[in-house]
């Protein structure tokens, strides 16, 4: 008999909306002592200057966080020109001056330069290690270090205000981009310098801002009357994920990690009509019955094998 496990077993997503100045460990240990979950977990760090979507993974949904991480993301953020900080954002010192301030029109004719796969740096204050330190803990000893470039992919980056000095930007990006590098980029091509004033995640995959609760709020309501109005399905975020539906005894096998092989013409029917490719390509699914997510699986050929199994 196994280890009964601590903790309330309570399975899902909740959309959090961090506020500015408080950091996403401290919301997850708000959250878990408020509720005491088996587990807990987050699905991507916002810094503490950041507000906007943080969210939070319970019980058998810590299964899918890497999905969330994966996501694409919207974020809302101003730049301030003429100042380059040390961190790239408004809590650094300031370390470089600049007169210059770029026009509406010179920032649109940039920007198409920063859609698609782009190569950048990230700030010395980050959580990049080097030689086995956060980059941030060298930054705080008063240490310049060498951080590596890395591509990560902005699917769309657009201008929606502009004054002489601030410049707000709307970015849908991919999972890596680091926000206050993109700001001291986007400053440095214009012959000058900027760091972020304003940063908002407004969403994360199929979460946004209409289906977040904010911390104030869930930390007032009756969590043993209310949880389920604020608690997402575990399977949140697989919406760009395959979906096949199976039977009980198809279902228990999966569950006991066995595989489970569609042999008569009817079941590889079933397959194609899920959308699912049987010749040609592995593919990822997610796996229901009656309703009820059962396994993420991979499907290869007719053969079906879990790959993560949900004990719901």
């Amino acid at each position: 008999m196994g280890r009964r496990k601590k903790g309330n077993a309570i399975h899902g997503w909740i959309n959090i909306y961090k506020p500015a100045g408080m950091g996403s460990t401290d919301v997850v240990r708000t959250v878990k002592r408020a509720l005491k979950p088996q587990k807990i977990g987050h699905g991507g760090t916002l810094d503490p200057l950041a507000e906007g979507i943080l969210p939070l993974a319970l019980g058998e949904a810590t299964k899918t966080i890497h999905y969330c991480q994966d996501a694409l993301k919207t974020y809302i953020f101003r730049v301030k020109w003429g100042q380059q900080t040390t961190t790239d954002d408004a809590e650094g010192d300031v370390i470089y001056t600049s007169d210059v301030r770029p026009s509406a029109a010179d920032i649109d004719a940039l920007l198409p330069q920063y859609h698609g796969d782009i190569s950048q740096v990230p700030p010395q204050f980050s959580a990049v290690k080097i030689d086995g330190q956060r980059a941030y803990d060298l930054a705080r000893e008063g240490e310049s270090v060498t951080i590596e470039p890395r591509n990560v992919y902005i699917e769309n980056l657009t201008v929606t205000a502009h004054t002489q000095t601030e410049t707000t930007f709307e970015c849908l990006c991919g999972k890596g981009t680091y926000i206050r590098s993109l700001a001291r980029d986007l400053a440095r091509d214009l012959g000058t310098f900027g760091h972020v004033s304003f940063l908002k995640r407004a969403s994360v995959g199929p979460l946004n801002e209409k289906s977040a609760i904010s911390l104030d709020v869930f930390e007032k309501i009756d969590h043993s009357a209310d949880l389920d109005t604020v608690l997402l399905p575990v399977e949140t975020m697989l919406d760009d994920i395959l979906a096949l539906a199976l039977n009980e005894t198809e279902a228990a096998r999966l569950r006991n990690g066995q595989s489970v092989t569609f042999v008569s013409r009817p079941d590889v029917q079933r397959l194609y009509d899920a959308g699912l490719d049987t010749l040609n390509e592995v593919n990822t699914a997610l796996v229901t019955c009656k309703g009820k997510p059962v396994a993420i699986t991979e499907i290869a050929g007719t053969e079906i094998s879990p790959s993560r199994v949900f004990n719901l």
